[in-house]
């Protein structure tokens, strides 16, 4: 059964740019590196320019697991951790 998951990231204002390209680099290395996401993609808000979504689905918990537990994840959240508003909030949904 595929994973979804659904997470939403405040960011600070002033700090959008750092964070788009961080998460640009990180995009890449997941479409790269896992064969197992099927989807990983940033959206922002219209009504809210400092909040972000990114939606992603995986083939299963396995290649969510592979995911989290990833270099390019790891060293990238680090970085993003210094445009955070706050802890994003994260929904994990079964594919149907």
């Amino acid at each position: 059964m595929s994973v979804g998951i659904v997470a939403k990231i405040k960011v600070q204002g002033g700090k959008n740019a750092e964070f788009e390209a961080v998460f640009a680099e990180l995009a890449g290395a997941v479409r790269k590196d896992e064969p197992g996401c099927n989807f990983y993609a940033l959206h922002k808000s219209k009504t809210d320019p400092q909040l972000y979504v990114v939606l992603e689905n995986y083939k299963d918990q396995a290649a969510v697991d592979n995911h989290m537990g990833s270099a390019h994840f790891k060293a990238s959240f680090k970085k993003m951790g210094a445009c955070l508003a706050g802890a994003p909030e994260v929904e994990l949904l079964d594919g149907l």
